[in-house]
């Protein structure tokens, strides 16, 4: 299992200007991103054993992240 941060600037560099902007400008999207950072935050901790939760938690939260991952790829391929 991989304890790497999964940061939305090291997932898609080549998104890194759109990204910031997006922020500035799209409120769903800077929501999207700050929830993003904050599962993915939840998940590095639990692979790492700072905040060890048991697995199907773990796996949930991993989904999650998934999920807006792809949510937010979308809106940057767009």
């Amino acid at each position: 299992m991989s304890n790497t941060p999964h940061e939305l600037a090291a997932e898609f560099p080549e998104f890194a200007d759109k990204m910031s902007a997006l922020k500035q400008s799209d409120a769903h999207f800077a929501k999207l991103a700050d929830t993003y950072h904050e599962v993915n935050r939840q998940v590095h901790r639990a692979e790492t054993n700072v905040e060890p939760m048991e697995q199907l938690a773990e796996d949930q939260l991993r989904k999650q992240r998934a999920a807006l991952k792809d949510e937010i790829y979308n809106i940057l391929k767009a």
